[in-house]
């Protein structure tokens, strides 16, 4: 590990144009659970796998039964971000980092300061009502007792998470491509690159090093001009803002 981090360094040290794609294992180390990871507590709680009920169709025939497993496992409001997002951010604030383009939905990027956050899969932290568009925030959510309703006009208030079925916003994909289209290094990190079309979006990377940081093996191992097997947070923070 410490050859690597030392290499790592040395990558990041070298450029000026940085992006950052991660995925649920950057939050896991946060305390926020990987809802495609079906475990015992999902079988003896839910009568349905992650996948089905955070599903367009789901949410749309068994709202209340979607909204169970959304406060549960979704809304995690009191996780702080870790040693991963607050080095992105100070990589960002140093000039270095240009773009996280991330899959995760719950904010911690930007809670820990980065502003340039491409939100693939969404937030919890914007929500609509389907009657009126009203918004409201990820508190009003979490406070609602069942399927929480419009104050305006009673409608069934949703999420802004892309659910399985349903597109990604195409404003965001485009950007993505650009930013990874145009970095001279693209770290992916936290990750398995199993969902799509995200994990896709590696493919438009042309620049000169492709680091993967994953617990597991991913897709893009072969590829990679430098592989990490390890947590996210401990790689991360081992690096050093140099100036």
């Amino acid at each position: 590990m410490d050859d690597n981090v030392k290499k790592l360094q040395e990558v990041i040290d070298s450029s000026d144009n940085i992006v950052f794609f991660g995925g649920a294992g950057v939050s896991t180390e946060s305390g926020i659970p990987d809802f495609r990871s079906v475990d015992g507590l999902y079988h003896q709680k839910y009568d349905f796998p992650p996948e089905t009920i955070l599903s367009h169709t789901f949410f749309m025939r068994k709202t209340e039964e979607f909204y169970r497993f959304y406060h549960d496992k979704m809304l995690c409001l009191d996780a702080k971000p870790n040693a991963a997002h607050r080095k992105l951010a100070e990589l960002e604030q140093a000039g270095k980092l240009k773009a996280v383009v991330t899959q995760n939905i719950d904010g911690l990027h930007q809670l820990a300061g980065s502003r340039t956050v491409l939100e693939l899969h969404g937030s919890v932290h914007r929500n609509y009502c389907m009657k009126c568009g009203a918004s409201y925030d990820a508190a009003y959510m979490k406070a609602a007792n069942g399927v929480p309703k419009c104050e305006k006009c009673g409608g069934i208030i949703k999420p802004d998470v892309v659910l399985y079925e349903e597109g990604l916003d195409q404003q965001t994909m485009n950007d993505s491509v650009f930013y990874i289209s145009h970095a001279d290094v693209l770290i992916i990190g936290g990750t398995s690159l199993a969902v799509y079309p995200a994990a896709g979006l590696i493919d438009y990377f042309k620049g000169k090093h492709l680091v993967v940081i994953n617990k597991s093996a991913t897709p893009r191992d072969r590829y990679s001009d430098l592989l990490i097997q390890g947590s996210i947070g401990e790689v991360l923070g081992a690096i050093r803002i140099n100036s």
